[in-house]
């Protein structure tokens, strides 16, 4: 169904870190082994496909209901559809001219679907995978399609991560090749199978259990994990200008390189100063940049709180500000780092958010106020002392 509800949020964000989160997005795999499983079904007692195929398409609409009409079942249900259309009228339509064509009626359908990210990454990988069909099926051998495969999604998703994450996992491809086939031809097909065979789950924990464990040693290792700056539209098409170029001519590669490189560094160049009011909610958080990258200062961290009125007491909303607001916009500008963490006491609206925000970001040194340190300095002074974070308190003047 695609609910993501039970999924723990610290292995959801290593499998974003990873750039493998579309492995719990329903897509084409689901679609290809469900239609796949019924027909092979229905093949058993009719040998008509025109009917077959009907009855294949009803159970997609219901499953398209049934999972709210994803942008990404949505238009892999169309591509389906027309398929079948396609094949059983001999029609003759080219496979490229049904993916523009699928684009076409959805756009129809709901014009605000090109907004969602998960139909750009879906959309865009199977028009280009479409588009080179040709070469990858010219390939020799699995392991060399796949990597290739892998290779021109990375490719084509990068400008979209760049421009709604700030940030791209440059081992991903490497990781696909590992993942995308656990997760495909044993973990998905299982996890039917022990739906319908419950003494089957201690398998199936098993896998997911390997599944887990190498997503969790791949998130760990942040070298090739790049922080880049939020694109304008128009580098956006620069981008796939180049990535084109990279596709047809692998000589390209070299340009796409440095397209990166000089994006990297853009904010070496950036000679503005920046000083923002973080939206907490409640209690402070503010924000300093200096010129060229020069160093930044963040002032408290903010930490929202809401009343119990059941039990009349305040408590810490489940709600992550440094990990939805303040880390995002500090990756947007292209900083993978805090300088300098000042907090100016110890209050949970001030200071809420610090411990996940050293957990979850770079944090230089951190300065504390004048004064003994209460139960929430003293807890995030453990978790500095963990990480061999500097940290200093009642300063005269900071440089």
């Amino acid at each position: 169904m695609g609910d993501k509800f039970d999924l723990d949020d610290k292995v959801l964000a290593n499998y974003q870190s990873n750039g493998v989160s579309h492995l719990f997005a329903i897509s084409g795999m689901h679609i290809s082994l469900l239609t796949g499983i019924i027909l092979f079904l229905l093949k058993k007692v009719s040998y008509n496909n025109r009917f077959n195929y009907l009855i294949v398409i009803l159970f997609l609409i219901l499953y398209l209901f049934l999972t709210d009409f994803s942008p990404s079942i949505l238009r892999t249900t169309i591509m389906f559809i027309l398929m079948v259309i396609n094949n059983c009228y001999n029609l003759k339509i080219k496979s490229i001219d049904i993916v523009l064509l699928v684009l076409i009626i959805i756009i129809i359908i709901n014009p605000f679907y090109l907004y969602n990210v998960g139909f750009q990454y879906s959309y865009l990988i199977s028009f280009t995978l479409v588009l080179l069909s040709r070469k990858i099926n010219s390939i020799d051998g699995r392991i060399k399609s796949s990597l290739y495969v892998s290779y021109i999604c990375f490719f084509v998703s990068l400008p979209i991560s760049i421009y709604n994450f700030y940030q791209v996992n440059f081992f991903t491809i490497f990781i696909n090749i590992i993942l995308i086939p656990i997760v495909s031809i044993i973990i998905y097909p299982l996890s039917l199978f022990t739906f319908i065979f419950p003494f089957l789950y201690p398998i199936l924990y098993f896998f997911v259990y390997i599944l887990e464990f190498i997503n969790s040693f791949f998130s760990s290792i942040s070298f090739f994990c790049v922080v880049f700056a939020k694109p304008s539209i128009w580098l956006i098409f620069i981008y796939y200008v180049v990535i084109i170029l990279v596709f047809f001519k692998n000589r390209f590669i070299f340009l796409l390189l440095m397209l990166l490189i000089v994006h990297k560094l853009y904010i070496y160049f950036d000679n503005n100063y920046l000083f923002t009011t973080i939206d907490v909610g409640q209690g402070d958080s503010l924000f300093l940049k200096m010129p060229n990258n020069k160093g930044n200062i963040l002032i408290d961290t903010g930490g929202k709180v809401e009343f119990d009125k059941e039990k009349w007491m305040v408590r810490k909303k489940e709600y992550n500000i440094t990990s939805n607001k303040t880390i995002p916009y500090l990756k947007s500008f292209g900083i993978d780092k805090v300088n300098y963490l000042i907090l100016s006491h110890g209050d949970f609206d001030h200071m809420g958010e610090a411990i996940n925000l050293v957990e979850n970001f770079k944090v230089e040194k951190v300065i504390f106020n004048c004064g003994p340190y209460n139960d929430l300095e003293n807890e995030l002074i453990k978790v500095l002392d963990k990480k061999k974070i500097k940290y200093y308190s009642c300063i005269k003047e900071l440089n």
